[in-house]
């Protein structure tokens, strides 16, 4: 049992296009059109191998980005790109069972304008600025809000063992 809790860091950002979900995955994804089956296709392409409630509360997250991304006319890459922002983001949060909501927070930031801002190699405008201010505001409601819970859910229970001594 590894008994060491990783300490909250500072990550840095770098594009995610087609990191997770390829351009063949996206065409699976786009032709799903009830939720089963999408949670299906997403639990496949992007490895979810989790127990339940786990699998279901990681699932509905991602169904949830892929719902937000049609509603919002987002081509392949885009989407893919959100969703691998989302997965990345969720991946830091639960690495240590500490607090590190401002570490999520700033990397969550990072990760928007390095796909919004057009500075190759190391980013690329693939979301304009209402765009990324939308998926900010989205991810602030659907993950960000929720931060305590998925920590709490995802991260395995600190137990701090204290024995007293007795010196008389």
């Amino acid at each position: 049992m590894d008994t060491k809790i990783k300490i909250p860091r500072d990550l840095k950002a770098k594009l995610l296009l087609w990191t997770d979900v390829s351009y063949h995955n996206m065409e699976l994804i786009d032709q799903m059109d009830s939720v089963p089956d999408l949670e299906r296709t997403l639990c496949s392409v992007l490895g979810v191998d989790l127990p339940e409630p786990n699998k279901g509360v990681l699932l509905e997250l991602f169904v949830q980005t892929v719902l937000f991304c049609r509603e919002r006319n987002f081509n392949k890459e885009q989407t893919s790109a959100l969703l691998s922002i989302i997965k990345s983001i969720h991946e830091v949060n639960i690495e240590t069972p500490l607090n590190n909501s401002e570490q999520c927070l700033r990397y969550c930031s990072d990760l928007l304008l390095c796909h919004s801002v057009r500075r190759p190699p190391f980013s690329t405008n693939l979301f304009s600025f209402e765009e990324a201010n939308c998926i900010l505001n989205f991810i602030q409601d659907h993950y960000l809000r929720h931060y305590k819970l998925y920590k709490y859910i995802f991260t395995p229970q600190v137990t701090l063992l204290v024995h007293l001594l007795d010196f008389h």
